[in-house]
């Protein structure tokens, strides 16, 4: 054997994989092409032309760096919540953000609470960090704040996660319900409250900005409401102190000048978001009507997808979500049991979705002809 440098003591015992199976990878496995994209939570109806005209710009100058402090972002994105730049950092979108608060506030060896079932990204990040999870069941398809908060007191936890309103399943906690979880976590803890589908949310889900609480991370995105995914633009909003400690870690020219300038004629136009916002929830109002024409109940949602109930269990579920693939037609599902007896469809165009109902009604029509 010849000798090589080893993989550190943390990396040498994970496993290779991506969190998440793509679409493409799906297409490169079985050869079918992909004709609707309805699985990965974005927006079919993509940026508004003001920022796809400031991403031409931008490209222009992509010789260069972008701006390692991301100072006009900041400004911008501050000037839309009015709050202070000071108080939010940019990076490459929440799933990096949630890896370097991971770096950031959980040790190797440190205890970090979160959902089973809840977003895998971030347990993706604590493993790769060495820290050790320790999950809690859902309640009621929703992610149980009470529990959370006394795992996070019982295991002296570094970090508690939860995502409001939730991935995988679109549900939802009122503001009121969240304050009463941050309050009952201990000041020691570092509350992650990931609101990437905040913008789809009721009025009333999420709580006032608190800005001065020193256990309290909140992030945001650009990928869902405003349609920039493939931009990979989010941000963290929390005390200053926190957000400044992002510059110990984190990848200074991350987001590209083409990106930065994207985020910041997002935020421009209002009149884009809110049109982008009306169509999607159209979207899934007819994807809801889809999923009970042919028997399957659809729960409510406050994100740009919706979970349906497929009423058996998950390798009911498992043998839809694949024979929609075999169709053409990309979807996803929960990966744990209880929650898996459902699978989970994004906001779609017109096309998507009639291409779904087409393929769920043969994929199910060959299912029910099988033995039970």
């Amino acid at each position: 054997m010849v000798p090589r440098p080893q993989l550190s003591p943390i990396t040498a015992v994970l496993a290779e994989a991506v969190p998440f199976v793509g679409p493409e990878a799906i297409t490169r496995r079985t050869g079918v092409s992909l004709q609707a994209r309805i699985g990965a939570n974005e927006n079919p109806f993509g940026p508004a032309p003001s920022v796809i005209a400031a991403m031409a710009a931008a490209a222009h100058q992509s010789w260069h760096y972008g701006d390692p402090e991301n100072h006009d972002l900041r400004v911008a994105i501050a000037d839309h919540l009015g709050i202070q730049p000071a108080n939010v950092m940019p990076g490459e979108g929440v799933d990096a953000i949630l890896g370097m608060a991971v770096r950031l506030f959980a040790a190797p060896g440190a205890t970090v609470v979160t959902s089973l079932g809840g977003y895998p990204t971030f347990n993706y990040h604590i493993a790769g960090y060495g820290a050790h999870i320790h999950t809690v069941p859902y309640i009621g398809d929703r992610e149980d704040i009470d529990a959370l908060a006394r795992a996070a007191r019982d295991t002296k936890a570094a970090m508690v996660y939860l995502a409001n309103p939730d991935n995988p399943m679109g549900s939802w906690w009122d503001a009121a319900s969240v304050e009463r979880f941050i309050a009952a976590v201990p000041e020691t803890t570092m509350i992650v409250l990931d609101e990437a589908y905040g913008e789809f949310a009721p009025q009333g889900t999420l709580p006032p900005l608190d800005l001065d609480r020193p256990n309290l991370l909140r992030m945001r995105t650009f990928s869902k409401a405003y349609g920039l995914a493939g931009a990979r633009v989010g941000y963290v909003l929390g005390d200053s102190q926190n957000v400044s400690a992002f510059n110990r870690i984190r990848n200074h020219f991350g987001i590209s000048n083409v990106a930065q300038a994207a985020a910041i004629a997002a935020l421009a136009d209002e009149q884009h978001l809110q049109w982008s916002m009306s169509a999607v929830r159209q979207s899934l109002d007819d994807t809801a009507a889809i999923a009970r024409r042919h028997g399957l109940e659809p729960l409510p949602t406050a994100t740009n997808f919706v979970a349906i109930d497929c009423g058996r269990d998950g390798l009911y579920a498992r043998a839809i979500v694949d024979g929609l693939a075999q169709r053409g037609v990309f979807i996803r599902m929960p990966g744990v049991t209880g929650l898996n007896r459902c699978i989970r469809i994004s906001a779609g165009t017109e096309t998507d979705r009639a291409l779904l109902d087409g393929a769920l009604g043969e994929v199910l029509a060959k299912l029910a002809a099988q033995p039970r």
